[in-house]
């Protein structure tokens, strides 16, 4: 179904001069990143211990073994990851975001829409990407209201996009062209 190992966040700049940094985390309360053990990059060949200094949306982090500046440099961007075994089974009516990538997207009449390639959040809530074959990605916003139904056994999304998601090109652009060009 999904990967062995989760991502569950991303080191970010540096914070003073002592070695720590913010932490992007993927965890409901940010601050439960640092309580998954040692966490590992994404080959899963260097481990990091962490432990929060600033708890917030995005907490400030001491790395064990990493004191000065240049060291948290270096790992801006390291990809952080647990073992899929070290994460609770989720309730009732929840996923790990993780377990959508590759799942099939179909509207409410059954047609094909894609496949799950990607699961975006950018702090206003997840999105999911559909990539359609020959045609661009579809971003549908990770709601009840846009994705009424989530079958994982099925590895099957109902998506009902917002109409607001789908914009025609303005006429005598490019992309208006290319498709009046597919449509004949």
């Amino acid at each position: 179904m999904s990967s062995p190992r989760v991502l569950l966040g991303v080191i970010g700049r540096p914070h003073g001069v002592r070695g720590l940094v913010r932490v992007q985390s993927f965890t409901a309360d940010p601050a439960a990143i640092a309580r998954y053990g040692p966490l590992t990059d994404e080959t899963g060949a260097r481990s990091f211990r962490l432990e929060i200094v600033t708890p917030g949306a995005m907490p400030v982090v001491r790395i064990e073994g990493v004191t000065d500046r240049d060291a948290a440099a270096r790992l801006t961007g390291t990809r952080l990851h647990v073992e899929r075994s070290a994460l609770p089974a989720p309730g009732e009516d929840e996923y790990y975001l993780t377990d959508l990538i590759g799942c099939a997207a179909v509207d409410e009449s059954g047609k094909a829409l894609g496949t799950v390639a990607e699961v975006q959040d950018h702090g206003a809530g997840a999105f999911l990407e559909i990539a359609r074959e020959g045609r661009p990605a579809l971003l549908v916003p990770f709601t009840r209201a846009a994705v009424p139904v989530v079958d994982l056994a099925a590895r099957l999304l109902v998506i009902s996009p917002p109409v607001e998601t789908i914009v025609p090109p303005s006429p005598g652009s490019a992309r208006a062209e290319e498709m009046e060009g597919a449509a004949a």
